[in-house]
């Protein structure tokens, strides 16, 4: 994409015309791809105007992942909050739904578990923070949706062995794994049997 003219962004305007296009660009050419200066010339501002929003890229990545885990958060909490049919019904609500998530956005998904911040980069505080609270509400989902898993630290432990195969199926699917969209509904559908408890 062309650099834009330069424009006049308004206080507040210019942060969300920067996030739409950093993720422009991540899907366009990837996370490895992203260069804040390419940024600053598509949006049509200049260096020190982006630099007033993020210092960084690591910045700049961390934001991504805050937003990705917000949207993710909005996804699931509307397929669990729909509490009607059996357990493997709800559970695969919730499976579908967060493996579409990372099936629609998968270079954001890879940032949010990914090493690019986690082991790479510098994690910011408020992503930290973000990213443990709303981990726990998907156990909490977990634990709501199968009383079974119980509480304490022993529920704990069940609870992220069910997220762990959730989250292991949108890796094998980002990877390139499971690429067919029938073996994906199948192994959708195959975790939500596992998760549940549900036999054929």
């Amino acid at each position: 994409m062309p650099p834009k003219t330069p424009e006049r962004y308004h206080h507040g305007d210019l942060r969300p015309a920067l996030m739409r296009e950093a993720h422009a660009m991540v899907r366009e050419v990837g996370l490895d791809g992203l260069s804040l200066r390419q940024l600053a010339l598509r949006v049509g501002v200049s260096a020190s105007a982006l630099y007033h929003h993020f210092d960084n890229k690591n910045a700049l990545l961390c934001a991504l992942a805050e937003e990705g885990f917000t949207t993710l958060d909005h996804v699931v909490r509307e397929a669990v909050g729909d509490s009607s049919g059996s357990l493997r019904d709800r559970t695969l609500r919730f499976v579908r739904a967060y493996v579409g998530y990372a099936a629609a956005h998968p270079e954001i998904y890879d940032l949010m578990f990914g090493r690019s911040i986690w082991k790479a980069g510098e994690p910011t505080e408020s992503l930290r923070s973000l990213a443990f609270s709303t981990f726990r509400r998907y156990l909490d989902y977990v634990a709501a949706m199968d009383p079974a898993v119980g509480r304490g630290k022993a529920g704990l432990r069940r609870a992220q062995a069910r997220w762990a195969t959730v989250h292991g199926l949108c890796r094998l699917m980002i990877d390139g794994v499971y690429a067919d969209g029938a073996d994906l509904a199948g192994m959708t559908a195959a975790a939500a049997d596992l998760l549940s408890g549900a036999s054929d």
